[in-house]
C-alpha cells in the first residue's frame, strides 16, 4: 500500500474529521476522501462508513489505523538512518583477510567507539573469494581483499573497490639456499624444479606465481596448499617447497625472503562495498577512516 495514504487515515482516526485532517495536512477535503477510498481500495476492506455528514471509522479502519502508526514511524526511522547527513548509526559487518583486519581495521575501533558508540563493527575472516561472494549474497556490508599487481583481480561494476595500501612480496626459500642473482625472472628461474606451496583458498598467489614462470619459460609444479602464512614456512624449512611471502616483517628462523624486482610482486589490499551502499552513513564513515589511516601510511 502507500505509505502516504496511511496519514490521511491516521489523522482521521485522530481528528475525526476530514475537514480538520484536510485542514492540517494542507490539502482540500476532496484529496483526504479520494486517498482514503484509494487505501480502502488497496487493502481491500472499507475503512470508513457515513454517520450523518460525518463519517467514522469502520472496525477495519480502526486496526488499520493502529498498524499505521506504527508503520509510519517505522519509515520514518528507516529515512532517517539511510539519510547521508544523518548521524552514523547501525551495524557493520565486515569480511576480510586477517592481515587487513588486524592492520586497518583493528587500529579505528578505539577512536570509533568513543566518537560514533552507535557504530558496531563485526568481523569475520576470509579470503577474498569468500569475502566477496558473502559481499554478493548482501551478508555483509564491506569485504577487505587483496590481489597482486601481477594478476589483477576484475572486481565488475557492480561493486565499488577503494585501495587501501600495498606491500611488497618475495620468494620464500630455506636459509641456507645460494642468494641467486639477477632480477624476478632469475629467481624464479632458479627455482623451476623445486616443488611450490601456494594458497589452499584464494587463487591470488597461484596467478602470480604462474605469471613470473611463464616469464621464467616453466609451469611450476604446484604440491602443496596452505592457508597460513606460518604453516609455509613450515613448509619451507621442511623443505618441501618454494612460495610467496611478504617481505615486511621477516620471515621465521630457517626461511629467507629473495625480494623480486622488475617485475617486483605487490600485494594489494582493497575495501570493497556493494556499488551505492558507499552513501549509507554507517559505512560511509568507516570507509573514510580506513582510507584515511591508509593514506597515513602509504608505500606498504
Amino acid at each position: 500500500m502507500e505509505t502516504r495514504r496511511l496519514e490521511f487515515l491516521v489523522e482521521l482516526a485522530r481528528l475525526g474529521s476530514m475537514r480538520e485532517v484536510a485542514d492540517v495536512l494542507g490539502v482540500t477535503t476532496s484529496t483526504v476522501s479520494q486517498q482514503i477510498a484509494a487505501l480502502a481500495q488497496e487493502v481491500g476492506a472499507p475503512l470508513v462508513e457515513p454517520v450523518g455528514r460525518r463519517v467514522r471509522l469502520t472496525p477495519a479502519g480502526r486496526r488499520l489505523a493502529d498498524h499505521g502508526i506504527t508503520i509510519l514511524a517505522a519509515v520514518d526511522v528507516a529515512r532517517r538512518d539511510l539519510d547521508p547527513g544523518a548521524e552514523p548509526a547501525g551495524t557493520v559487518r565486515v569480511a576480510g583477510f586477517a592481515t587487513a583486519i588486524r592492520r586497518s581495521l583493528l587500529p579505528l575501533l578505539p577512536d570509533l567507539a568513543a566518537s560514533h558508540p552507535h557504530v558496531r563493527l563485526v568481523c569475520a575472516e576470509h579470503e577474498p573469494t569468500e569475502a566477496l561472494a558473502l559481499l554478493a549474497d548482501d551478508a555483509v556490508d564491506l569485504a577487505l581483499v587483496y590481489e597482486y599487481d601481477l594478476a589483477p583481480r576484475p572486481f565488475g561494476r557492480r561493486v565499488q573497490a577503494t585501495p587501501l595500501w600495498s606491500a611488497p612480496w618475495g620468494l620464500g626459500v630455506p636459509a641456507a639456499d645460494a642468494d641467486p642473482a639477477g632480477d624476478a625472472v632469475a629467481v624464479f628461474r632458479r627455482y623451476a624444479d623445486r616443488d611450490w606451496i601456494v594458497n589452499s583458498r584464494n587463487t591470488a598467489d597461484e596467478d602470480a606465481v604462474a605469471v613470473l614462470a611463464a616469464l621464467a619459460g616453466f609451469t611450476p609444479r604446484l604440491s602443496h596448499r596452505a592457508d597460513s602464512l606460518s604453516l609455509v614456512e613450515d613448509l619451507i624449512v621442511s623443505g618441501l617447497g618454494v612460495g610467496l611471502l611478504p617481505e615486511h616483517p621477516g620471515p621465521r628462523r630457517g626461511v629467507r625472503v629473495l625480494p623480486l624486482r622488475g617485475p617486483g610482486v605487490r600485494l594489494r589490499a582493497r575495501a570493497v562495498v556493494a556499488r551505492g551502499r558507499e552513501r549509507w552513513a554507517p559505512l560511509a564513515l568507516v570507509l573514510a577512516r580506513l582510507t584515511g589511516s591508509s593514506a597515513a601510511r602509504p608505500g606498504r
